[in-house]
């Protein structure tokens, strides 16, 4: 067990923090060195050998890796983190800085979020790009319709009031209801508004199987148009009869790279999504909210329509049934968290076939609808995507209330599966690449100038992990546990995580774009 020693003299001491004869990865993707880091106000004042420095507390680090706190470019915090603020589960996992806002979703009044958050006090630093869906929902419903010149206008007008704020730049999520109701010429015109800020554009593409070549190429021009940094979510192949495509996907995105438009990737180390129930219908069947959805659903031919062309989904997908699609969270019955559609219906004394299934799935929507965990990925990309030089490393979760559903288990071990499984057990990366995977490349991407390197002058955030013992323990089937190895988590200069402890600290920051900065 590492040790947190008191230094004597404290008041006079040179740092507040002292950590040790660590293996200093520094976040470039060079090799590791040995060396201490000294942290004073909230910053790294110095890195090296510092013998005889003293400190008001003293990490040895002998045997451990020190690195920059890792930063999570994909989650989905809104809702829960204002539950647990301290953000446990991603603290226990590595991380001390993440994005949210993604897919198109974010708070719309940024600057009142970000206030309320300062209020309460966050154990990680939070950054927000501002969404599509978000803000075409507040100037047009969910319409399935095309924007008119005003309503692009107004949404423009949204997503320059959330840049002034902090918002670090703009998301779609091109496949959810209302965004895949808009062509690309409106999601180019909307990016316009966030790239005067100098904001990224992070994009849920409108296809991630079978037209997914067209979905990168419609993200790479609203790049190429607006002069945007492209960061594409999650990327993966979600089509069986697709498995081993990623080839030629990731050849696409070099192609655009040479082509001068920066387009970079993130990824889950996961063969499993994780998505509303919604998304198994066809989207024109859920436009114009709640009520328009039960009144189509509610009338017998369109109900036999939306089922006909769901079975058909399946198998434009590869997919014989709804076995896929696990329950991870419904408020309405608890019990059926943890059990795929096929297992509720069995579980019901009735056959599971198609159509027996289709009717639970409307019976859950009808409820309220559930939160996802679907199979759906082939190792093989999994394993490629990974392996690719600009592949940020990436949860596409959130903020967990313990024992609370059945989530994916992402949330809980993304940073520590990729230590674990890619680095030690697989080889498939470096333990210095994978450590820039999780922080100066995303921070290069969301222009985090002051984070993701062990620098002098920059953040003190940093996480000192033996790299021959951290493990994800978070399983599909048991998700709500912690990662193991990460034995302290340095947040702004303060001890967040200690001896792999949480401690009852809340030093996180709202991280602002550089539009918040320039208006200041």
């Amino acid at each position: 067990m590492l040790a947190v020693a008191a230094a004597l003299g404290a008041a006079g001491a040179d740092f507040e923090v002292l950590i040790k004869n660590a293996r200093i990865v520094d976040g470039t993707g060079n090799g590791w060195f040995k060396g201490d880091i000294g942290i004073a106000k909230g910053r790294i004042a110095a890195v090296g050998m510092l013998a005889g420095k003293t400190a008001e507390r003293v990490i040895d680090a002998r045997g451990r890796v020190a690195a920059p706190g890792f930063i999570d470019v994909h989650t989905h915090i809104e809702g829960a983190v204002e539950k647990v603020p301290r953000g446990d589960n991603y603290l226990l996992d590595g991380v001390t800085t993440v994005v949210t806002g993604n897919c198109g979703g974010s708070q719309v009044k940024l600057g009142e979020w970000f206030s309320e958050l300062k209020k309460t006090g966050i154990g990680i630093n939070v950054a927000s790009l501002v969404g599509h869906n978000s803000v075409r929902r507040e100037v047009m419903g969910s319409a399935n319709r095309k924007a008119t010149d005003g309503e692009i206008a107004k949404m423009q007008a949204l997503v320059e009031t959330a840049m002034r704020e902090g918002a670090v730049g703009f998301s779609t999520g091109l496949i959810y209801i209302p965004g895949t109701y808009s062509e690309t010429k409106e999601v180019v015109e909307v990016a316009r508004a966030a790239a005067k800020h100098g904001g990224v554009y992070a994009s849920h593409m409108r296809d991630e199987g079978a037209q997914v070549m067209e979905a990168i190429a419609e993200a790479a021009e609203v790049g190429a148009e607006t002069g945007m940094r492209v960061q594409l979510s999650h990327f993966k192949i979600d089509n069986r009869k697709l498995w081993g495509m990623s080839a030629k996907t990731l050849g696409l995105v070099e192609e655009f790279r040479r082509k001068g438009v920066d387009v970079v990737i993130d990824q889950y180390p996961y063969d499993r999504s994780s998505t509303n129930l919604g998304i198994t219908l066809p989207t024109w069947a859920l436009a114009d909210g709640a009520k328009a959805v039960k009144e189509r659903l509610d009338a017998p031919q369109t109900r036999r329509r939306i089922a006909a062309e769901m079975k058909q989904m399946l198998g434009d997908k590869g997919l014989k049934d709804f076995d896929y699609a696990m329950v991870g969270s419904y408020a309405k019955d608890r019990s059926l968290e943890g059990k795929t559609i096929a297992e509720i219906v069995k579980g019901r004394g009735k056959a599971a076939t198609v159509d027996e299934q289709i009717e639970l799935i409307f019976e859950i929507l009808g409820e309220g609808g559930a939160q996802m965990v679907y199979h759906s990925m082939g190792e093989e990309d999994v394993e490629r995507i990974a392996k690719w030089p600009h592949t940020a490393v990436a949860s596409d979760g959130g903020v967990r209330e313990f024992d609370l559903g059945v989530p994916h288990p992402r949330s809980y071990g993304t940073n520590a599966r990729v230590l674990a499984r890619h680095v030690r057990e697989r080889g498939w990366l470096t333990l210095e690449d994978a450590v820039r995977r999780m922080t100066s490349l995303p921070a290069r991407t969301f222009g985090f100038q002051d984070r993701g390197l062990i620098r002098e002058g920059m953040a003190a955030d940093v996480v000192v992990f033996d790299p021959a013992k951290v493990e994800d323990r978070a399983t599909y089937q048991d998700p709500h546990q912690f990662s193991a190895g990460f034995d302290y988590v340095v947040v702004n200069g303060k001890i967040a995580v200690q001896g792999g402890q949480l401690m009852e600290v809340r030093a996180g920051q709202i991280v602002r774009g550089a539009g918040a900065v320039a208006a200041q």
